[in-house]
């Protein structure tokens, strides 16, 4: 049975987001906008509080924006990048409120308009 090895991507144990701020705050020692608000966002996690996602988000954002979500994936692999920020970003969707969709008008609705447009 001389089958081919089939290579597979590393996976890495999931990052708990208390894991991944404090991750993000020892990487950003050069910035202290993004070290401030990790630590704070860090701080809150230890204590077992929850951080309002509007927090999480101008943390990513921040991160982002000094350069050091870049930094991280060029020092780290894809798989470690994606590991440290997804826990952040489901927290975020997870917290965030979904608006409405909104319902075309009964009229521009072309399965229960009364008439039919060409």
């Amino acid at each position: 049975m001389g089958g081919r090895a089939v290579a597979r991507s590393p996976t890495l144990p999931a990052m708990d987001l208390k894991d991944a701020t404090l991750m993000i705050l020892a990487e950003s020692a050069d910035h202290p906008e993004v070290a401030r608000l990790a630590q704070a966002v860090y701080d809150r996690l230890a204590d077992g509080g929850e951080v309002p996602h509007f927090i999480l988000s101008d943390m990513l954002g921040e991160a982002s924006g000094k350069g050091v979500l870049r930094a991280v994936h060029r020092k780290y692999s894809a798989t470690a990048f994606d590991a440290l920020v997804m826990p952040i970003c489901r927290e975020i969707d997870r917290q965030r409120p979904v608006p409405p969709r909104p319902r075309p008008a009964p009229e521009d609705d072309p399965l229960t308009s009364s008439t039919f447009r060409r």
